[in-house]
């Protein structure tokens, strides 16, 4: 009988952070807990020490087995991208402190173990998630929605590396 895995889910960004515990096996996923988070405006200092404690506090609360996150994806926007590397490197550094391994997935292996097809859209990502596993009824942000579908793709991935 193989353990259950548990996994800290991150969708980075520096305005908006989507996070999830989602815990099982691809076939079976179970959503623990997602979130949007979003720091107030302000330094660039104080945006990423509560992106840090958001991920401390997750970690501390579920004690995921994983912590697992998308692959920066470059944009015509250099700020954004910074920004969402700055997010990304106080991310990995809280996985860090805690001895969490990372997975990273790419935005096309999240489709892929989502939808089955590599090429999907974001919105066909959203949408068959309730098919996979049971979300409460509350308005997302597609961060959020992101991040439940890197935790069922690290779920994917961490069964395949045992």
């Amino acid at each position: 009988m193989r353990a259950i895995m548990r996994v800290l889910a991150i969708d980075p960004g520096y305005d908006r952070l989507g996070i999830a515990v989602v815990e099982g096996d691809p076939s079976r996923p179970v959503l623990c807990m997602s979130a949007c988070v979003q720091p107030e405006k302000g330094s660039r200092e104080a945006r990423l020490a509560h992106v840090s404690r958001a991920i401390s506090d997750a970690i501390n609360e579920y004690a995921p087995a994983a912590l697992s996150l998308e692959t920066l994806f470059f944009s015509a926007n250099v700020k954004t991208a910074i920004g969402v590397a700055e997010a990304r490197g106080a991310i990995l550094a809280v996985a860090g402190i805690a001895g969490l391994p990372v997975i990273e997935c790419s935005p096309q292996q999240v489709k892929l173990a989502v939808t089955g097809h590599g090429g999907s859209s974001k919105a066909a990502v959203a949408l068959i998630l309730p098919h996979l596993l049971s979300l409460p009824k509350k308005n997302r942000l597609d961060d959020e929605a992101d991040a439940i579908a890197i935790g069922i793709t690290a779920l994917a991935f961490g069964l395949r590396k045992k």
